[in-house]
């Protein structure tokens, strides 16, 4: 009876432990989300990994600039393989290894949301002036 009781009690923390992970927002010590946020030839460039969701799930980027998106897969076969921004009616399908670019164009201030295919990963970029 006491070795199930602690047994039961392990898999919950493990179950929420899991849990709390799988939504964790990756960030640094002040809170911030960690940015894959770089400018090359005039161009800023966000970079997302897909696979199991994305990550960073949130990205700060500086608005006004022309925009690419780059996801970056390896083995990737789950539903964050099919990228999705309704509101600029973009729906793409990703590679199961290697890295794929979404011109996003000029970004203006706002958040631009996305996720898979499923809708079950969500991500977003916040653009700030």
């Amino acid at each position: 009876m006491k070795s199930t009781v602690i047994s039961i009690i392990i898999a919950i923390a493990l179950v929420g432990g899991a849990f709390l992970l799988a939504q964790t927002n990756f960030s640094d010590k002040s809170g911030a989300p960690i940015n894959s946020v770089s400018v090359v030839d005039g161009k800023q460039i966000i970079e997302i990994r897909a696979r199991g969701g994305y990550q960073p799930r949130k990205s700060v980027a500086k608005s006004g600039l022309p925009t690419i998106l780059r996801f970056s897969t390896n083995g990737t076969f789950d539903c964050s393989a099919s990228v999705r921004i309704p509101s600029m009616g973009i729906s793409k399908l990703l590679q199961s290894s290697g890295s794929f670019d979404i011109n996003l164009g000029t970004s203006t201030s706002g958040i631009l949301r996305g996720s898979c295919g499923m809708g079950m990963y969500p991500f977003e970029i916040e653009f700030q002036d």
